[in-house]
């Protein structure tokens, strides 16, 4: 047991006695503190030679030789004592005085510093042995714990859920809730389960999902109304696992040894499962070129019996554009989502992340949630059947090709098609044919100070009226239609044909953008 003064009143061979024993005081109930160490000193103020966590033995010199210590001298000295963090104050009799001083016994109740009597025939040297004897044997016995509770704690690492068995024998060795956060900072795991009010996993999944995000290696402690936690994070700094949540307080170093051997063995753990979650990646990889294949059938199989049905049909597919350091954490977080609601969401690396998920609402959620927690660029299809699978992920390549244009967020294929296949061309590397192709008139323009390039794109503009044309340009109509017929002859094309009239207006489209 700790070294106590409750240990030392125990020893009948020191013969002390408790002055302070009164029901409920602060006094009393702090017999039970532990006593790091016992000086002796007679200076009327000692704790310059103190430390918080000690007790103080005296004779009482510093007082005087009189019988009665004045009530205002005993005071001070008691409240600098408890203000400095001693625990305990005895008093050796029989050297000055015949008893100890009233007014040193009121004091310290007054204060809640426990008072006990040394007798004269117990020195203060066996006193400070006996506590120092206590002090080796409950070190010597929280060593021998510590060594216990890891050879425990590695057994259990050895069972078929090495992870979840670790995290429950060091609950049971400390005595107090335990619980793992995952790379979400939601509570994956916990021992007992209900240990905690919901309250408290509240602001401890708060807690870690802001460790979490931080990226690097750390420990917080947490208050909360009914106790204190310690969380720390497991995994390397840049590429977090998760976080291990300990409802205790302040550990001493036989508890911060154990604490210490899990989180290593978490950590392996947690590792372990990164290398099964890549195999598993290359899985998806290869079943998700068989859907674009057209293989719907053997990947239907393949996923159920691994993570659970494909999403029905009809379905939508998402291309996902994710910087090389967060991928690692969006596949994480996928395979929560995967887990927690199977036959929802099917998902595959490959030049991209692509997600397969059902073409309602909840689908295209998932989606966003993704979009928004990260901050990603994302093209997503039109509804299609598994045979049109490789048609579907080409349309989310094509639509996230138009998200990177601009800033985060989702665009639809349905979106590109409604704005017309010329429209697309803005969007594409024609620029330099157009270029090439108005060049004549361009020129022209250049040389002889001229407006043709206006006029004709006035004029498409104007539904090739020449009236309208001429109304906007703020010429006759005549000028307009000699004009459209120069540009006609330097272009060496019939700009009244219908064709010739689309490929000019394709072109100012795919210039519009430049």
């Amino acid at each position: 047991m700790p070294a106590t003064l409750r240990s030392l009143l125990a020893r009948r061979d020191l013969g002390l006695r408790l002055l302070t024993d009164v029901r409920d005081t602060t006094a009393a109930r702090s017999s039970d503190v532990p006593i790091a160490w016992l000086h002796s000193s007679d200076l009327p103020d000692p704790t310059p030679f103190l430390a918080a966590g000690q007790a103080l033995l005296t004779t009482g010199t510093q007082f005087g030789p009189d019988a009665e210590v004045p009530p205002g001298i005993a005071d001070d000295y008691v409240r600098r004592l408890t203000a400095h963090g001693v625990v305990a104050l005895g008093f050796g009799t029989e050297v000055v005085r015949a008893g100890t001083p009233d007014a040193l016994v009121d004091a310290c109740r007054t204060h809640g510093l426990p008072l006990f009597e040394v007798p004269y025939a117990t020195s203060f040297i066996q006193v400070a042995q006996a506590n120092a004897e206590s002090v080796a044997k409950d070190a010597n016995a929280r060593d021998a714990w510590a060594l216990a509770a890891q050879r425990a704690i590695s057994f259990a690492a050895m069972r078929p859920d090495g992870l979840g068995a670790t995290l429950a024998e060091l609950s049971r060795q400390l005595d107090c809730w335990v619980g793992l956060l995952d790379v979400s900072g939601r509570i994956d795991r916990a021992f007992p389960p209900d240990g905690i009010a919901a309250v408290e996993r509240t602001q401890l999944q708060e807690e870690g999902a802001r460790l979490l995000r931080g990226g690097q290696r750390a420990s917080l402690p947490v208050s909360t109304a009914t106790g204190g936690f310690t969380l720390q994070t497991l995994g390397s700094g840049g590429h977090l696992d998760g976080v291990l949540a300990i409802a205790t307080g302040t550990l001493d170093h036989a508890g911060r040894e154990v604490v210490t051997a899990v989180i290593a063995l978490a950590g392996l753990a947690l590792q372990q499962n990164r290398e099964l979650g890549r195999a598993r990646g290359l899985l998806r990889t290869g079943l998700l070129t068989m859907l674009s294949s057209g293989n719907h059938d053997v990947v239907e199989t393949t996923s159920r019996e691994l993570w659970g049905p494909l999403p029905a049909a009809p379905v939508r597919v998402a291309a996902v554009h994710v910087d090389d350091e967060d991928r690692d954490a969006v596949v994480d977080l996928l395979e929560l989502w995967v887990q927690d609601r199977p036959g929802q969401l099917f998902f595959a690396v490959d030049d991209a992340l692509f997600l397969c998920i059902g073409a309602d609402d909840d689908g295209v959620d998932t989606v966003r949630r993704l979009t928004e927690r990260y901050d990603l660029h994302v093209g997503l299809s039109d509804g299609a059947a598994y045979g049109s699978f490789g048609r579907a992920r080409a349309e989310a390549v094509r639509a996230l090709d138009r998200s990177r244009e601009g800033r985060p967020g989702i665009v639809e294929f349905g979106d590109l098609a409604r704005d017309g296949v010329l429209a697309h061309l803005a969007h594409t590397d024609a620029s330099d044919i157009a270029r090439a192709f108005l060049a004549p008139l361009t020129d022209h323009d250049a040389a002889a100070g001229s407006d043709l390039t206006r006029t004709v794109r006035t004029w498409l503009e104007q539904d090739c009226e020449y009236d309208r044309a001429a109304q906007v340009l703020g010429v006759h109509r005549h000028t307009a239609r000699a004009r459209v017929a120069h540009a006609g002859r330097l272009l060496d094309r019939d700009l009244g044909l219908f064709a010739t009239r689309a490929d000019v207006w394709a072109a100012f489209v795919a210039l519009s953008a430049d």
